[in-house]
């Protein structure tokens, strides 16, 4: 534990407006003690505007507002509030009537006495979570205000029976830095869009109206570095182009909530960003996927849940297509099954790339009970891996062998680069000494193997001690190679 800081130095801290670090509970009554003198005086009300409305963007705004009520120095101190966030979720459980309970009125009206008392300060971030079949007009009327004070955040998340048009402004607004769109309906698109200070773009759950306006809005974000597309209905495109060279962080989450067999053409998605860096796809592939001179720089991240549907050639030759797009990347997050689609036909995919410059490889689901064949011939593609982490353990239905583990083919050069080995939720199985000890055997440049065990009332610890010693008195070819457990 560090250093406990004195509760006047965290005064000065507070009262100049620098952020201070969390507290613990003693820590908490000694700065109460120092806001409050012997004879009494509240010093945290002498702190000044910016101070107070800084400690009130902490709040939920319904608990915000309410300090108006505790002294005359704190009446207005809520109008200025740089963040409001309005969220209609509480209100609806099994006792309330759905269509117009009084508490939705009450909800509506005290979103409109926030923005209507507010004073001409801007607005940081503004959240906003209803369903906005109980007035639309209003629920419009309540973002326009949040861009007339010049906010800087917007998050918007409604529920809709019919289509929901969203003010011009959002698509029009110069102090825009940040939107979150999550709605279930087409996004209305205005002829006009200028987004000149938008970094972030975060689109969820919308349909996308057709190939004009949406490539419109993409191109209209000119300092954009970080795009999220998360289970959006393709379904009225056919082909669009991200094509935004300030774009850093790229994700689609392509999950449709169709069967995806039925819907093989999908959209034509063409991304040429030369400043990317980061890269997460998951889904089934109904989209074709067209990324352009990925660099080495770029850390790709793919789920891509579809060993059934790789048997269709179109998906399968998507896969392999994808794969081949991302050989340069240097760090690569992949899911088990996804792996495992790519040899579902239990023989080498002949179009399937080495991966050269590819030094770090995680499995980011837990490997399945069929998917440690599939690693095997995998790693057989990355012939410079330095770093591979299993980061979510082995299926405990997994039952293998050292010879499971062992690829038919005789070619190892994976195992002659690979300097660490990370395995986490150990239980201590035989099929996880079986893998640990296959590396130990083959991997001879193998400098450190990290074990993280699994931590649970259930889980056999005396097994686990005995496989932990199994495998530190195992035989290892590199000499310089520790083993660790935490």
């Amino acid at each position: 534990m560090g250093q406990q800081m004195r509760p006047a130095k965290m005064l000065k801290l507070l009262e100049s407006g620098q952020r201070i670090p969390v507290m613990d509970g003693s820590e908490q009554q000694d700065v109460h003690a120092a806001l409050n003198d012997e004879e009494g005086k509240d010093r945290i009300s002498s702190l000044p505007d910016c101070i107070l409305h800084y400690i009130l963007s902490f709040l939920p705004t319904k608990e915000a507002v309410a300090t108006g009520i505790l002294a005359r120095r704190w009446k207005d101190l809520w109008t200025a509030v740089p963040i409001l966030d309005f969220d209609d979720s509480k209100l609806y459980s099994s006792h309330v009537n759905y269509w117009y309970p009084a508490e939705i009125t009450r909800f509506m009206n005290f979103v409109e006495r926030v923005l209507l008392l507010r004073d001409v300060s801007n607005i940081e971030r503004f959240r906003l979570s209803c369903r906005v079949c109980f007035s639309a007009s209003r629920v419009h009327a309540w973002i326009s205000a949040a861009i007339r004070h010049n906010v800087k955040e917007l998050d918007l998340c409604f529920f809709v029976d019919e289509p929901f048009l969203l003010p011009h402004r959002v698509f029009n607004c110069g102090s825009l830095s940040i939107l979150n769109v999550e709605m279930n309906s087409i996004i209305q698109l205005p002829n006009s869009i200028s987004c000149p200070g938008l970094r972030i773009l975060h689109l969820g759950l919308v349909t996308f109206p057709d190939d004009i306006s949406t490539q419109r809005l993409l191109s209209s974000c000119p300092v954009l570095e970080e795009l999220a597309i998360l289970d959006c209905d393709w379904i009225n495109m056919r082909h669009i182009s991200i094509s935004i060279p300030s774009l850093r962080k790229l994700i689609i989450d392509d999950l449709p909530t169709f069967d995806s067999r039925a819907y093989c053409w999908g959209c034509e998605i063409k991304i040429d960003a030369g400043s990317l860096i980061f890269f997460k796809y998951s889904g089934y592939l109904s989209n074709d996927i067209h990324l352009i001179e990925v660099s080495s720089s770029v850390k790709a991240l793919l789920h891509i849940p579809m060993v059934q549907e790789a048997q269709n050639p179109l998906m399968y030759s998507r896969l392999i297509k994808l794969f081949l797009q991302l050989k340069n990347v240097s760090s690569l997050g992949i899911s088990g099954c996804t792996i495992e689609s790519l040899f579902f036909r239990e023989k080498m995919p002949n179009d399937l790339p080495e991966f050269q410059k590819l030094t770090r490889l995680e499995l980011s689901m837990q490997l399945g009970v069929h998917c440690g064949g599939a690693l095997m011939k995998f790693l057989l593609h990355l012939p410079n891996l330095e770093s591979l982490n299993i980061s979510k353990g082995l299926d405990p239905a997994m039952y293998l062998t050292e010879d499971d583990w062992t690829p038919k083919s005789a070619a190892k050069s994976f195992m002659s680069s690979l300097k660490t080995l990370v395995l986490r939720c150990f239980r201590g199985n035989s099929t996880e000494v079986c893998l640990l000890g296959y590396f130990l055997k083959h991997a001879s440049s193998l400098e450190r193997m990290i074990v993280f065990c699994h931590k649970s009332p259930l889980d056999d610890s005396k097994e686990q001690e005995d496989m932990k010693n199994e495998l530190q008195s195992h035989p290892r070819v590199s000499e310089y190679c520790m083993i660790v457990f935490f």
